[in-house]
């Protein structure tokens, strides 16, 4: 039951107690809440109030509606984006980078939808691979489904002059992807470097991702390096929060 005399609004309160249950695991991620009816009387409070201490927690991301079939604990990250070695050389041999090696690891299916297209580069752009504003640059857009879902937008772009006449300027770029296409020409990768944060999705990755209400995404930002220090490629990726996390691994130097 809901303390009316605590100053704190009954929703929040009733919202709070879910919040409690569902860390504790009493909830368990796929499960169904209770129903709006039982709610009310568990609680001792309205119909509107316990609708809007689902709709704070459906903001959260920590449930999720079904229409017909009630309110659903969200089932925590399915992927594991791993960064050790998922970009490394042996993986692009056996064609197992990047998303193919989350695919490899956790066993779902990958595909992907490829489109290719050519544009200026804005500030942003060239201040990341250090050319001038307004040069060429080729921009593979990408959209990447686990067991036909899509969970991760990927949005690369390279120096035109890097990418002419190459097949990094088709769909299928061949075994081991752009970064092989980049090594055969000459260009030696050395490092990567990944940015990463977290938004609130637009209204089209929304779309896109099939995002539920409330529900935010990661964005990651990787520029690889060659040996001499340029960077020659931007990967701007955004990736749906309730279906990945990210794993990093490094040596206590």
């Amino acid at each position: 039951m809901v303390d009316r005399r605590s100053g704190v609004p009954a929703f929040r309160q009733v919202a709070a107690d879910l919040r409690e249950k569902i860390a504790s695991g009493r909830f368990s991620p796929g499960e169904q809440l209770p129903s709006e009816r039982d709610l009310v009387d568990s609680y001792g409070v309205s119909r509107p109030t316990v609708r809007d201490a689902v709709n704070l927690l459906r903001a959260e991301g920590l449930v999720t509606s079904e229409h017909g079939r009630g309110v659903f604990v969200r089932p925590p990250a399915s992927i594991r984006r791993i960064a050790r070695s998922r970009l490394s050389r042996e993986a692009r041999e056996r064609n197992r980078g990047a998303f193919l090696a989350d695919a490899a690891a956790q066993g779902f299916t990958p595909s992907t939808s490829v489109k290719v297209r050519f544009e200026e580069a804005d500030d942003r752009v060239s201040g990341y691979l250090a050319i001038e504003p307004g040069s060429d640059v080729t921009v593979r857009d990408r959209v990447m489904r686990a067991d036909g879902l899509v969970v991760q937008l990927a949005v690369s772009r390279l120096p035109r002059e890097l990418t002419r006449d190459t097949a990094i300027e088709q769909v299928d770029t061949g075994v081991g992807g752009t970064y092989a296409r980049l090594e055969e020409a000459g260009h030696r990768l050395a490092s990567f470097v990944e940015h990463v944060g977290a938004r609130m999705p637009t209204p089209d990755e929304a779309s896109l991702l099939q995002l539920a209400d409330g529900v935010p995404v990661i964005t990651v930002t990787r520029v690889a390096y060659r040996e001499d220090g340029s960077p020659i490629e931007m990967n701007d990726m955004t990736l749906a929060a309730d279906r990945y996390q990210l794993s990093y691994e490094w040596a206590a130097d």
